[in-house]
């Protein structure tokens, strides 16, 4: 087992976030990196102690690699606010990643390179030696579990989709049948996530009549999109290489995150009521064989949250 020390803002909804991340051992609030001997929560609330909360996450490398959990970790933050994350602000509040292993700085740097690449202004985001550790006082440990309606500055959805992964990987273990894995992917997203439409489209042969499909032009090797398993209202059942989100997600082979359908450029109406949209590449070694695309009918549902868990859940679907 290992352990790092990660400072997200509040700490009671960090702490929860954490702990139902598979491969994540235990979890810890406390107070690193001050000044002051064994603080009080009291004190340290005061912005005067140097510290920031904290949770001390104990995680199983094998199952989850560190470059892995700090990507999680990055999910739940804005990096450019300093000492501030949600409706949260002080010091106490600042974001963090303390190691105690001088062995994972490298992946650690790795990581925020990967981040800071995202962004033109640097991150407010430290990264340093565990300094010190203070244990909060037992009502500040598991809050939300004793507290399922306490405040949390995080959004609800970071919660659902630690475990959606998980429940997805034990529904999926042993079903060899790729159709039969999309099927209950889409199925179990829509039930636990709630949203307007959530289906697969397949990398597959152009229409013999040779027509372009969906406003788009099929892929030099005569390719296009085709409607797989899907939960949801009719859908459009062939789109064009590089032809609306999916099209172009293929094409460009990432994640694309749209809050407003009607200002992505070529967007393909298949539902009036569809207003916002993430599509994420399905791969199989390094060829794209499809995508999973979700639809919201409310404006600017998805963000990097979902893009980085839904990624996660289309890397488990396609697990041989």
């Amino acid at each position: 087992m290992k352990e790092i020390y990660l400072a997200g803002g509040c700490f009671w909804g960090a702490e929860h976030y954490f702990r139902n991340i598979d491969g994540v051992v235990d979890t810890e609030v406390g107070f690193a990196n001050g000044d002051t001997p064994s603080p009080t929560y009291e004190q340290v609330y005061t912005d005067t102690t140097g510290y920031a909360e904290t949770v001390r996450v104990i995680y199983n490398p094998e199952a989850l690699p560190l470059a892995d959990l700090l990507r999680a970790f990055f999910c739940t933050i804005d990096p450019l606010s300093l000492n501030k994350q949600g409706e949260d602000e002080g010091t106490r509040y600042r974001t963090g990643v303390y190691y105690t292993d001088s062995e994972d700085l490298p992946v650690a740097m790795q990581v925020f390179g990967e981040i800071q690449a995202g962004y033109s202004s640097p991150l407010a985001v430290e990264l340093l030696p565990l300094k010190n550790f203070f244990v909060a006082d037992g009502r500040h440990q598991d809050y939300l579990v004793k507290n399922p309606d306490g405040y949390c500055h995080l959004p609800l959805k970071i919660f659902r989709y630690p475990r959606l992964v998980s429940d997805l990987g034990h529904l999926l273990l042993g079903e060899p049948d790729f159709v039969a894995r999309l099927s209950n992917a889409a199925a179990l997203i829509k039930e636990k996530m709630g949203f307007f439409w959530v289906g697969f489209y397949l990398v597959g042969n152009q229409d013999p009549s040779g027509e372009a499909h969906a406003h788009g032009e099929p892929s030099e090797d005569g390719k296009e999109l085709i409607l797989g398993p899907f939960q949801g209202p009719v859908a459009c059942m062939r789109i064009g290489y590089g032809s609306g989100v999916c099209g172009t997600a293929w094409k460009m082979g990432k994640t694309i995150v749209v809050p407003d359908v009607d200002t992505f450029p070529g967007h393909i109406a298949c539902s009036s009521a569809s207003k916002s949209e993430v599509v994420v590449p399905v791969r199989k070694g390094d060829e794209i064989i499809g995508v999973l695309d979700i639809d919201s009918d409310e404006i600017s549902t998805f963000d990097q949250i979902d893009a980085f868990w839904l990624e996660k859940l289309v890397a488990v679907v396609s697990q041989s």
